[in-house]
């Protein structure tokens, strides 16, 4: 039966609907591949994070070790120098900062409670008596009608006990002893068979928490492994990798070694300058807090160094924290204001001095980029290792949309 061809319009439909199939294809391919990757890196997550971290660590300490092996010291001794240089830093941070760091801690874990009565108090009496520029700005010289008080929802942590120490399902004690042994031995046995569950299921998960610190800390011991053969091995692996490619010589082989290259190229923009950035960011703030007598102010440098490898959001993480705790202790405009003034130099610090100086004029992955990249990462391939790993892969994506989609009107690519 020979069907006429379709229409112009009936082609176009067909033409739409296939396209429309292809693309929901795609989709389903991407979300399949990230849930694939997601998986992969649950049950990889105690071999990769070792890695992830000591290739970090050797994009930024290779510099230092190049330093030194320009000044004619042997690599091998200049990566020995480098990380008994990198184990006095420690042995002075957990000397000084770090007990710092757990005192600040503890005192702000215990002040918690105080801090929100302090700070439902000043609310509830601003929202009574407003400040006579707000009654000025609203118009109105009369007071604002009493609002009801806040409550306060504190509740208290309990710990876990084992069934074993508390059994509800244990059987009262007897007032007389069972004139039958068959009977008591009877009720032993229905008892053990009700707490015996319990029990495992509390021993198995001492075990899993045992054997989950003891992973974390083969992954740590591991760290210095993996760095110093990463130093080691960085002119072979520069000159040598194109070898391990299981791709043969030709075009498509010289396309994907500039691909790698160019991630590569991006990868060490991005680690080696917001690293350093956060980390003089960090001391900065810790500095300037303490100058204006702001309690916790180590403490909030160590949070600022870690926060700032995410752009902005951890500026403003830090900013709003010092803000809320200038006022909760002292209850003026005076020392909020210095807040200001210690983010406002810091900020200005960072965008004329530190990332021209760190970074030149190399040109990385975009502030707003690394915000999203870190948010999907996290919430699609999960925790930590996730957000760190979903860097690489948007640099990936940068560099592929670049040289194959996003293309100069004159024909050419960039990169």
């Amino acid at each position: 039966m020979n069907l006429p061809p379709p229409t112009p319009k009936q082609a176009k439909i067909i033409w739409l609907a296939l396209t429309g199939l292809s693309v929901a294809l795609l989709v389903g391919l991407v979300v399949a591949l990230v849930w694939g990757l997601g998986q992969a890196l649950h049950l990889l997550s105690p071999v990769l994070w070792p890695l992830a971290v000591a290739g970090v660590l050797a994009y930024l300490l290779d510099p230092v070790v190049d330093f030194l092996e320009r000044r004619k010291i042997p690599r091998t001794r200049a990566i020995s120098c480098v990380f008994v240089f990198a184990l006095m830093l420690l042995v002075t941070l957990f000397s000084s900062v770090v007990p710092q760091i757990v005192v600040e801690s503890r005192q702000l874990a215990g002040n918690i409670p105080t801090f929100t009565t302090n700070l439902t108090h000043r609310i509830e009496g601003w929202i009574n008596q407003p400040p006579s520029s707000v009654r000025r700005f609203l118009g109105s010289g009369a007071a604002v009608a009493n609002t009801n008080a806040v409550t306060d929802a504190s509740a208290a942590s309990q710990t876990n006990v084992p069934s074993l120490l508390v059994s509800t399902n244990a059987p009262a004690a007897a007032t007389t002893a069972p004139s039958n042994y068959n009977q008591a031995m009877m009720s032993a046995a229905d008892w053990l068979t009700k707490v015996a569950p319990d029990v495992g299921k509390w021993v198995l998960g001492q075990a899993g928490r045992v054997l989950s610190w003891f992973g974390v800390l083969a992954g740590l011991a591991l760290i210095p492994v993996y760095l110093f053969y990463f130093l080691l091995e960085k002119k072979g692996i520069e000159s040598k990798w194109t070898d391990y490619l299981p791709v043969s010589s030709s075009s498509f082989k010289d396309e994907l070694v500039f691909i790698l290259r160019s991630i590569n190229a991006y990868l060490i923009v991005f680690f080696r300058s917001q690293v350093l950035v956060a980390m003089c960011d960090g001391v900065l703030y810790a500095i300037g807090f303490a100058l204006i007598g702001l309690p916790y102010s180590v403490l909030l440098g160590v949070m600022a160094t870690v926060l700032t490898m995410i752009p902005f959001l951890g500026a403003i993480a830090t900013c709003a924290t010092a803000l809320i705790l200038a006022f909760v202790q002292f209850g003026d405009w005076q020392h909020p204001m210095l807040v200001l003034a210690v983010f406002g130099v810091v900020q200005t610090l960072e965008g004329l001095v530190i990332q021209p100086k760190i970074m030149g004029e190399r040109v990385g992955l975009h502030p707003l980029t690394i915000i999203v990249a870190v948010m999907i990462g996290t919430t699609m391939l999960g925790g930590i290792l996730g957000g760190v790993l979903a860097i690489p892969l948007t640099a990936a994506l940068r560099v592929l949309m670049f040289r194959y989609v996003w293309k100069r009107a004159d024909g050419g690519r960039k990169v």
